[in-house]
């Protein structure tokens, strides 16, 4: 037993002893504070992307929304397009049925996703079954061109579009709040729906657009000037407007508030949002021999208290 007992005791004596760590050399976590942030997980973007990838309808291009469909392989398409494809997966071409794809419509609702309008300043960040409906309302949203002479599909914001209408649809531009337009045209018997003039006025620090245009309403036809603000309904409530319109002793007043160029200009004109003439009347207006027409329109702007 001797030998034994001598051989556990020189063991003994070989082991190494480890202390453990001072405190002073411990991570202080009440230190770190805010700090602690940086050690959160954060969010795989590549895997955020595949999602929305997986999320893109193959035929319209756009984000799918419950009920997202599937075919037997697995192939997802938006119940818009399902009809339009008339029930055949465009992927494989197998019938689609009425298979929905819970999986990853469970996927889609534990998504954030940025504002699409991020690039025109919306630093918003959205569950993506509210996405589409914020930016629907998206105060960043880009505005239509408020050209109304041809369908212009260009869109931007406001400092865009106003050097768009002066550059590309040499559209003029005047300073100030009141203004005096003449309207001539040789042969008043033509209208055919026909836009006449825009004209930007830069006052208060904002845009106006001055549409006039020639219509026919019913059977008869007339003209028409309304104002448009350059910038959201909301901010447009904080102006107002007149036109006036006559000669020989004879005078039209019109007074209201611009609607934002959100509405396009063929919604204002079919709502009589602004100052309307009749043929008989503008060339009444226009003196002479009644066969050509020439109508001075003025006007001002103003700022609501």
């Amino acid at each position: 037993m001797a030998p034994g007992n001598n051989y556990f005791e020189d063991m003994v004596d070989d082991v190494e002893i480890i202390n453990p760590p001072k405190v002073e050399a411990m991570m202080d976590l009440d230190e770190l504070g805010s700090d602690l942030t940086q050690y959160q997980p954060k969010p795989n973007l590549s895997v955020v992307n595949n999602v929305r990838e997986l999320l893109e309808c193959p035929v319209c291009l756009n984000a799918m929304y419950p009920p997202i469909h599937q075919c037997s392989n697995g192939h997802t398409i938006c119940s818009g397009c399902k009809a339009l494809v008339h029930n055949r997966c465009p992927t494989c071409r197998h019938e689609l049925g009425n298979i929905r794809c819970l999986a990853l419509e469970k996927v889609a609702a534990s998504l954030e996703l940025p504002c699409k309008y991020q690039g025109y300043g919306c630093m918003g960040v959205y569950p993506y079954y509210c996405k589409m409906k914020h930016e629907s309302q998206c105060p960043f949203r880009p505005y239509n061109c408020p050209y109304a002479g041809s369908e212009c599909t260009v869109v931007g914001d406001i400092p865009f579009l106003v050097s768009h209408l002066k550059d590309d649809h040499k559209v003029d531009m005047h300073s100030g709040s009141t203004f005096n337009h003449r309207y001539v045209k040789s042969n008043p018997q033509e209208v055919e729906n026909a836009t006449w003039m825009l004209t930007v006025f830069s006052c208060f620090g904002q845009y106006f657009c001055l549409h006039f245009e020639a219509f026919q309403l019913g059977t008869a036809p007339v003209y028409m000037a309304f104002l448009r603000f350059m910038g959201d309904d909301s901010d447009a409530k904080n102006y107002s407007y007149s036109l006036e319109v006559g000669a020989n002793g004879r005078k039209m007043i019109w007074q209201g508030m611009p609607r934002s160029i959100r509405d396009g200009h063929r919604k204002v004109r079919d709502n009589y949002d602004g100052l309307i003439i009749q043929r008989n009347m503008a060339l009444f207006f226009s003196g002479g021999d009644r066969k050509e027409l020439k109508l001075r329109v003025t006007g001002r702007i103003w700022k609501e208290q």
